[in-house]
């Protein structure tokens, strides 16, 4: 996988719009064509949240039409519009999954649909390889970087996320790198999760997450993470706030949470989403 140097993941993203009501085709900046949506607000007119796009980024094996991020999208239009897409590799998006690396690209192109609506607040909310890449993105298109872009995002939630990356400390994680690294994995990948995944290894390896976090502030900057994720244990989320500092992120560490949006509860979904109107509410102040 041939990421290319981190600083050109900034440069500003204009992405190419095909639409058809709801569902749009965006052109990525090295060509990948991403199936993306958007649901309409459901708030009350007349709140700051009516300036809120809030972008979902799902997990590995997930999609725009799958029910957990469908279900997830329907309570976050509560509070404002939301846009969804398929990461490459995943769902009718076009290219091969680079499990959380080019996908930075993929993201920065929904954000920039976001803004090019007319929203003049987004946020950016991703489980488990999507939490890993909203926090990269955050890093390299605005926040501590100077310059901001089209594709910069104004609050941060990350859920279920890495902290490092090549993590092999659980049963979960290590059937992950089967799926990942063996041809005979990809196949089931393909064939079974509907999941395309790249064949190549990462070269170079891209920024980390931990080593992203510091490079997000001032942007308002949300860590969830569950005491039953299966996937990456507390030790995650604790090495990523203690990345952001003391005053650099809120940090929830949610009783009972499995992982990512197939475990999240309305009830912490709605949570998440007060949190990001919270947010808009504060720089509208």
């Amino acid at each position: 996988m041939t990421s290319g140097p981190e600083a050109d993941f900034a440069r500003s993203c204009v992405p190419s719009i095909t639409t058809s009501g709801r569902r749009t085709s965006l052109l990525t900046e090295d060509g990948v064509r991403i199936d993306a949506s958007r649901t309409p607000p459901r708030a009350p007119a007349g709140t700051p949240a009516d300036d809120l796009a809030i972008v979902l980024a799902h997990g590995f094996t997930g999609a725009l039409e799958r029910p957990a991020l469908r279900r997830a999208a329907e309570v976050f239009a509560q509070r404002a519009a939301v846009i969804t897409f398929s990461f490459r590799g995943h769902g009718r998006s076009g290219g091969r999954s680079t499990v959380g690396d080019r996908e930075v690209l993929d993201l920065a192109a929904a954000v920039g649909w976001a803004r090019a609506l007319g929203y003049r607040r987004v946020a950016t909310v991703g489980f488990s390889m999507g939490g890993s890449v909203v926090l990269r993105h955050a890093a390299l298109y605005g926040g501590a970087r100077e310059g901001r872009t089209d594709a910069h995002t104004d609050m941060v939630v990350s859920v279920s996320a890495p902290a490092r990356w090549f993590y092999r400390g659980t049963a979960s994680m290590r059937r992950l790198h089967w799926v990942v690294t063996r041809p005979t994995g990809r196949l089931v990948s393909r064939l079974g999760l509907r999941t395309r995944i790249h064949p190549e290894d990462w070269d170079p390896v891209p920024l980390s997450p931990v080593a992203a976090v510091p490079r997000i502030a001032p942007t308002p900057l949300l860590i969830v993470h569950g005491d039953q994720d299966p996937y990456f244990p507390l030790d995650h989320p604790r090495m990523l706030a203690g990345a952001a500092g003391p005053d650099g992120c809120d940090l929830w560490l949610e009783p009972g949470f499995g992982h990512a949006e197939n475990a999240a509860p309305a009830e912490l979904l709605e949570r998440i989403a007060a949190w990001t109107a919270e947010r808009v509410a504060d720089l509208a102040a």
